[in-house]
């Protein structure tokens, strides 16, 4: 594993806080791989998170967005003891967290078929979208006085 130096960046920079302390967090991370999941874009401003989640039920999950983070965790309920020959499914509980860039919200989770599929869209504020200005002739400018 990598490590990176920001330093140089933080003598440089103004409100990059957040970007430098994810990328001090992914370093620090041992990443755990279950459940498996997929992010996909599936438009400039849509995307879509699946999670693999065989062997749960919609009441088993649950998915919670507070500011710019995104968590689905997963408990299993105490099922009846079974006598396993092979466990291959997983049933394990778990906590996934992901973090959001500004203006990422989460629209819809769906359980389907084993998939918890998670809709999200950026929406600009207005006042952030690009927005054309108009070009006036001359004297059209309204000129102030100092009173």
């Amino acid at each position: 594993m990598r490590t990176y130096d920001v330093t140089p960046l933080w003598r440089s920079t103004i409100g990059f806080d957040r970007i430098f302390d994810l990328l001090d967090e992914t370093q620090r991370t041992v990443e755990d791989h279950y459940p498996p999941y997929n992010i996909e874009r599936l438009g400039e401003d849509h995307y879509q998170i699946s999670l693999a989640l065989a062997g749960f039920t919609p009441d088993e999950v649950s998915v919670m967005a507070e500011q710019n983070v995104l968590t689905v965790e997963g408990r299993k309920s105490d099922e009846q003891k079974r006598d396993y020959l092979y466990r291959g499914i997983s049933a394990k509980g778990f906590k996934r967290q992901f973090n959001l860039a500004d203006y990422v919200q989460v629209k819809t989770a769906a359980f389907d078929n084993g998939l918890l599929r998670i809709e999200l869209v950026r929406e600009l504020p207005e006042a952030m979208k690009p927005r054309r200005i108009p070009i006036g002739g001359v004297g059209q400018i309204a000129h102030t006085q100092a009173v």
